[in-house]
């Protein structure tokens, strides 16, 4: 490869000539405004620049992102993977479009009488996207452009649930607790079961990132999936060394958890490179825990991660807009064939998504870029309580991503993490969004709901006397089995 070219891009509007240095630029100003772009100084600095270079970027045509880069490809893995695994045959199809006529082009396919055939036609050009290319055509469209493509992509993983199934809304439940007691968070996951909740995960984060920690949890939730037959798998979100240490010692490891990004230096600072990223893969893998399918890595990203680690910077020293960065967080995900991948929406604060409009696009455009490269996205429909967003952009956000075919959500007791400190959605939301909009747990949990008639034939979830639920046992309201819930200490 050769060293970064930054070609000059202008675009005279109104009597205005506007020049871009370079796609890093470029797209940067074509980007719809958030704050963490402008804390980078990379943000338009008007409307009318905003739209100039997005008319710029319009125009440039897709074989261009193959020559020119925004992060250097001999000073960043992430880079090299997008390049090195690009598909040169499936580029072919599109190799002659602009970004501009990329955009069309997905909304044709996505207008059209067969879904199915749309979604088989947009995954033959899946592995020819790079991430750039999909966060420059997210950045020219509008949301209802991100919602209409979206959901015309189907992709599918599984483990002992399939995710991302058209028609469905899958769910981590987050049972967190800030002490890690075991009895809160079986009391949480109670809850979340009861509600139709935890079809695609039942997700802990630790409150410490001890080994021993992260074992008992690991033994807790194994007890209750195995106790109840739940088809489920479980994850305690740990550093992925932990996780590789723990499958050595014989740990029930379903999923292997990190969180990712989309620069060398900022996974650096994650305490990962991609090389660690395939051993837990090859670890968890080693397991052969999955009875419906092998996809163990579960991932999560957010806007706004590489600028918070000073890991933000391009070609020539430019920085690179998080939306950007985000999408190239995408690359390293879809090599390690994940169960689950979701963007942590507005979970990183104000100063990257200042409100509840900048989280709403924000969510679209990640769910969009994700599905568009291959992955089984999903979103923490979420905000900080120092944003200026409320509940209400939870419940527009959660509707559109249904709307949109969203693999997953998450969601929590009452809408508030206690332990994380910060707003998602409840187990009840979960049940609004399947309810108006048509949809259905993952076909596996729905048969489990169903066979403890706690669904109905058209998978609504049903009233059920908690008394009277085996589920109690959880609370330690039953005669608990020997490998129970006892003291603060849960057997393996």
């Amino acid at each position: 490869m050769t060293g970064p070219r930054l070609k000059q891009h202008t675009v005279h509007a109104r009597g205005v000539t506007y020049g871009f240095n370079g796609l890093v630029e470029l797209m940067a100003k074509a980007t719809p405004l958030r704050s963490g772009d402008e804390l980078a100084r990379c943000a338009a600095t008007s409307d009318a620049e905003r739209a100039a270079a997005q008319w710029a970027l319009a125009d440039i045509g897709l074989d261009v992102f193959l020559e020119e880069m925004v992060v250097p490809y001999e000073d960043d893995e992430v880079t090299r993977l997008i390049i090195d695994s690009h598909n040169r045959v499936a580029f072919q199809r599109i190799s002659h479009l602009t970004v501009g006529g990329l955009r069309d082009w997905l909304l044709d396919v996505a207008a059209g009488p067969d879904p199915v055939a749309a979604a088989a036609t947009i995954a033959a050009v899946t592995p020819a996207i790079t991430p750039e290319m999909a966060a420059a055509v997210s950045k020219i469209m509008r949301n209802q452009d991100l919602i209409a493509v979206a959901r015309a992509i189907t992709v599918t993983s599984a483990f002992r649930t399939t995710v991302g199934l058209p028609g469905t809304l899958a769910t981590r439940l987050q049972p967190n607790h800030p002490t890690d007691d075991p009895r809160g968070i079986a009391a949480a996951t109670l809850d979340g079961l009861l509600l139709g909740c935890g079809d695609a995960v039942i997700g802990i984060n630790p409150a410490t990132d001890s080994p021993e920690a992260t074992a008992d949890l690991l033994a807790l939730l194994d007890d209750i999936r195995t106790r109840y037959a739940i088809p489920v798998q479980s994850c305690v979100l740990s550093h992925v060394t932990t996780t590789i240490e723990l499958i050595e010692r014989g740990a029930p490891v379903d999923l292997v958890f990190q969180s990712v990004a989309g620069t060398q230096p900022a996974n650096s600072a994650f305490g990962v490179d991609i090389a660690l990223l395939r051993e837990g893969l090859a670890a968890g893998r080693s397991l052969n825990r999955g009875t419906v399918g092998d996809n163990v890595m579960y991932l999560e990203t957010g806007q706004g991660s590489a600028l918070s680690s000073g890991a933000h910077f391009g070609v020539g020293g430019h920085p690179v807009d998080q939306q950007t960065l985000e999408t190239r967080a995408y690359a390293v995900a879809r090599d390690l064939e994940p169960l689950l991948v979701n963007t942590v929406v507005g979970f990183i604060g104000p100063e990257y998504l200042y409100d509840g409009k900048q989280i709403v696009r924000a969510g679209l455009e990640d769910h969009f870029c994700g599905k568009l490269l291959g992955l089984p996205m999903g979103v923490d429909v979420c905000y900080t309580n120092h944003a200026e967003a409320d509940q209400d952009d939870m419940d527009t956000l959660v509707t559109l991503l249904g709307a949109a075919g969203v693999a997953f959500v998450i969601a929590v007791p009452g809408a508030d993490d206690v332990m994380l400190g910060y707003q998602s959605l409840s187990f009840h939301d979960v049940l609004y969004a399947r309810q108006v909009l048509g949809l259905r747990p993952a076909p596996e949990f729905e048969a489990w709901l169903r066979g403890l008639g706690m669904s109905d034939a058209a998978g609504r979830v049903l009233p059920v006397e908690v008394d009277q639920s085996p589920l109690r046992a959880l609370t330690g309201g039953q005669e608990r089995s020997d490998r129970g819930i006892s003291g603060d200490k849960v057997g393996a």
